[in-house]
């Protein structure tokens, strides 16, 4: 089972950047393909980005293609997501989740794929 704590969430001014990262506990790490989320107030919690077990594929939310970068470090249990060019629309709590995979080069943009998720880290973007 999975234990993910993300951070380096806070706030930041549009067009700045933030880097997220999620640390996962277990010796398991690189069997899990990794994805981000995120929920703003009043929304659903939507897809961000997502990367497959080997780091190789990685799958974007068209709101983020171009300015998020998702990447991993299975040596040290480890996913990021590099934020640029932030806009006041990317204000969310952001949560990082894992899923057993078949297949080392295969991501998923949906929730319901996952079966462990973080507690989340907020990121406030102001205009």
């Amino acid at each position: 089972q999975a234990q993910l704590v993300e951070s380096g969430g806070g706030l930041v001014q549009a067009g700045g950047s933030l880097r997220l990262s999620c640390a996962a506990s277990g010796r398991t790490f690189s069997y899990y393909a990794m994805g981000w989320f995120r929920q703003a107030p009043g929304k659903e919690r939507e897809f961000v980005a997502s990367i497959s077990r080997n780091g190789v594929i990685t799958g974007y939310a068209d709101s983020v293609k171009g300015r998020f970068t998702v990447s991993r470090d299975n040596a040290k249990n480890t996913v990021f997501l590099q934020m640029n060019s932030l806009k006041p629309e990317d204000t969310a709590v952001y949560y990082c989740a894992a899923r057993p995979a078949d297949y080392s080069d295969t991501y998923y943009s949906s929730a319901i794929n996952y079966n462990y998720w973080g507690q989340g880290t907020q990121v406030t973007v102001s205009s």
